[in-house]
């Protein structure tokens, strides 16, 4: 799902689409990008912790919520490719470029963020979501870091889907300075990817029950990562 695109001259048009640099570099890019990171992807060894989870989600073939945290974006697209999950991408630079890349990994797109677009894009998901597993990375697009924002739950109880809890670790990696301290697996990383307990959110939950629910996705998050940590401090079965 792709939001439509306006003419460069359209005030509303995002700042970058009125620049030929900038276009060119977002085409560079995301021409280059997608096979650097399947060749990259392709060199990791994935363990998954939770694994009676994954086939339990993938046995009930419904739609589902995938939450995953901001700093885990690439081994979380890796994973889940070729779903046709949806997600939520900004209509920044860093965005369009980012959006090109993972349609070509098999997702769609919901246009927008908090500061641009962003009541919009939440239609567009929660239309998707009907049909389509949609995914949130739930500490997003600002942060604070490691801490659920609400946008997550509220979807949960406008569709009736379960959320899935999503974390991964590598034993080594790239940490980038950005807010979210994201992690890039090196080249033959060991990488494990934890699926969690689902967190469900009833039709009539109030402000108290989405708040709780959104606690519950955070702890949840949080065991999923001491899974991964756990996975990676025992032996290297290969």
């Amino acid at each position: 799902m792709t939001g439509a695109t306006r003419p460069v001259d359209d005030p509303r048009t995002p700042p970058w689409r009125q620049s030929w640099r900038q276009r060119a570099q977002v085409a560079l890019i995301a021409g280059l990008g997608a096979p650097l990171l399947r060749a990259l992807c392709g060199t990791w060894r994935v363990e998954i912790a939770g694994a009676g989870r994954l086939q339990a989600i993938d046995g009930a073939g419904r739609p589902f919520i995938l939450a995953t945290w901001h700093g885990r974006i690439l081994p979380s697209v890796w994973f889940w490719r070729q779903r046709g999950m949806v997600v939520v991408i900004s209509e920044n630079f860093d965005g369009e470029w980012i959006a090109r890349i993972v349609t070509r990994f098999g997702y769609g797109t919901a246009r927008g963020s908090s500061s641009r677009g962003g009541a919009r894009a939440v239609r567009q998901l929660a239309r998707a979501a009907r049909q389509s597993p949609t995914a949130f990375t739930v500490d997003g697009p600002r942060g604070p870091a490691g801490v659920v924002q609400p946008g997550v739950v509220w979807l949960a109880k406008a569709t009736g889907h379960a959320i899935v809890p999503f974390h991964a670790e590598a034993d080594r990696h790239w940490t980038l300075g950005s807010w979210d301290r994201t992690q890039i697996p090196k080249p033959f990383a060991r990488v494990i990817m934890a699926v969690g307990e689902p967190v469900r959110v009833p039709a009539d939950a109030d402000a108290a029950a989405l708040d709780q629910a959104s606690h519950v996705l955070q702890l949840r998050l949080q065991d999923a990562e001491r899974a991964c940590r756990q996975a990676l401090a025992s032996p290297d079965p290969a």
